[in-house]
């Protein structure tokens, strides 16, 4: 029997361990949850949200556990307490637009015809989560999913092998039907036999680009709707009107939390010339505030990557960039709990160029490369010069100028004075390699449904 194993990032132990769930098992726990779907979404709307917020009750009351489980399972420091406010005000949200959201919209009521269109569940959905924000990631689909009456089968990254066992348990604990909800263990290999076997009506899948291709080919023919979130090399851009202080507090706090390893976490900063020498600066003494160590310290605020793996990865890229002519400007040594592991500093380059991978591909790390520009048009060049695009981050004190760069950004979403923020009333997209899909605002009950028109003649 094929095994899963999560590394802890912490020590290097075995935290957890679990089986693969055989193919014929797995097929058999999808249909069991096709057929405990229809019943699920013949229930009231409002007895589907109350039973689906009555799970983020009890998630959000596993708090004390699930914070210290985090930390073993992907490295990230208690002090930062979880990820339930963010669940709760995504879930929230949804569940507050649902009525709204997933209405009939009617284009004739006559005494000749009724015309509308309706919404309907797309039924399985099938949910695959990374381990980055292994609650967050997971909810922004699964609670409109269930609340839009479909079934969803879960599968986590096996970092977090424990987040999708926490979550099967509070929805459980709630009432939810059984079968409503499946989280099951997969490995590569079974996820995409069941996505070529059409087991599922729709995949939502969050995580590499190579795992998003793979999806998608496993997917071809079989006309199953796809969301795909395939991370990002998010630019942040200081105009010269800027409040420095809050640009530097802002964007570093975007590069470095979580050790780097966001989505829509800043991996490139653009500095307007006359700010780029005090931006620097700042920046440096923010980066050596911090504190690398053991997660579970509640003095730590940069706990270890997920897994050495990812770690050498960013390694890689800063020794290859300093090759090439980059300057750090943190020596390791000013961070001791960096092991050459998974413990790692966090970094700041300069005088680096779009040649280097640090620049153009995605770090996932606590590494930053910033560049000096001259005006508005050479930032919006090198923001677009990326195979990525999810979020950019501007940083103005005019509002209007700020619209007016978002709108040839080749981004999924703009913000101002602001970064690394996820807005449940906005639509949570991308472009290029970033994938494409729709989750989150009422877009995203969009993409868990489907339309059905209804022409009813009467005479």
């Amino acid at each position: 029997m094929t095994k899963i194993s999560l590394i802890s990032p912490v020590d290097g132990s075995v935290y957890a361990e679990r089986a693969v769930i055989p193919l014929a098992a797995a097929k058999e726990a999808v249909a069991e949850a096709r057929a405990a779907q229809k019943s699920w979404a013949a229930l009231p709307l409002a007895e589907r949200i109350a039973t689906v917020m009555a799970g983020i009750d009890a998630l959000e009351a596993k708090t004390p556990e699930i914070v210290p489980e985090l930390a073993w399972q992907m490295g990230r420091p208690v002090r930062y307490g979880g990820e339930f406010g963010g669940v709760r005000e995504r879930a929230s949200y949804m569940a507050q637009i649902a009525p709204e959201a997933l209405a009939d919209e009617v284009i004739e009521e006559t005494a000749k015809a009724t015309r509308l269109l309706a919404r309907e569940p797309q039924g399985v959905v099938f949910v695959i989560a990374p381990w980055n924000y292994p609650f967050l990631t997971a909810i922004n689909t699964i609670v409109p999913a269930l609340i839009a009456g479909n079934a969803v089968v879960l599968k986590h990254a096996s970092q977090t092998l424990l987040a999708g066992e926490r979550l099967a348990d509070a929805f459980a604990q709630a009432g939810l039907p059984a079968g409503v909800f499946r989280n099951i263990v997969l490995d590569h290999a079974g996820t995409e036999a069941l996505i070529r076997a059409r087991a599922f009506d729709f995949v939502n899948f969050t995580g590499s680009v190579g795992g998003g291709r793979a999806i998608e080919a496993a997917a071809a023919g079989t006309f199953c709707g796809t969301g795909l979130e395939l991370g990002g090399k998010d630019p942040g851009y200081v105009r010269a009107d800027a409040d420095l202080d809050a640009a530097v507090d802002g964007l570093m706090d975007g590069a470095m939390f979580n050790s780097g390893q966001c989505c829509c976490g800043i991996e490139r900063i653009y500095v307007h010339e006359t700010l780029f020498d005090a931006f620097v600066e700042k920046a440096v003494s923010w980066v050596r505030g911090q504190r690398l160590g053991n997660p579970l310290d509640p003095e730590t605020t940069l706990g270890p990557m997920a897994h050495a793996r990812f770690a050498t990865v960013v390694r890689r890229q800063i020794a290859e960039a300093v090759a090439a002519g980059a300057r750090p400007l943190i020596e390791p040594a000013e961070f001791p709990a960096d092991d050459g592991g998974a413990y790692l500093a966090p970094q700041i380059l300069i005088d680096v160029t779009h040649d280097m991978a640090v620049m153009r591909e995605e770090s996932f790390g606590p590494v930053v490369g910033i560049m000096p520009v001259r005006d508005d048009a050479e930032a919006i060049r090198l923001m677009n010069d990326c195979d990525y695009g999810l979020t950019a981050s501007i940083w103005t004190r005019d509002a209007a100028q700020a619209r007016a760069i978002g709108a040839q950004l080749e981004t999924g979403t703009v913000m101002m004075n602001r970064c690394d923020y996820v807005d449940p009333a906005l639509c949570w997209t991308g472009c290029k390699d970033t994938g494409r899909g729709a989750a989150l605002s009422t877009l995203g009950y969009h993409a868990l449904t489907r339309v059905k028109s209804y022409h009813l003649k009467k005479a």
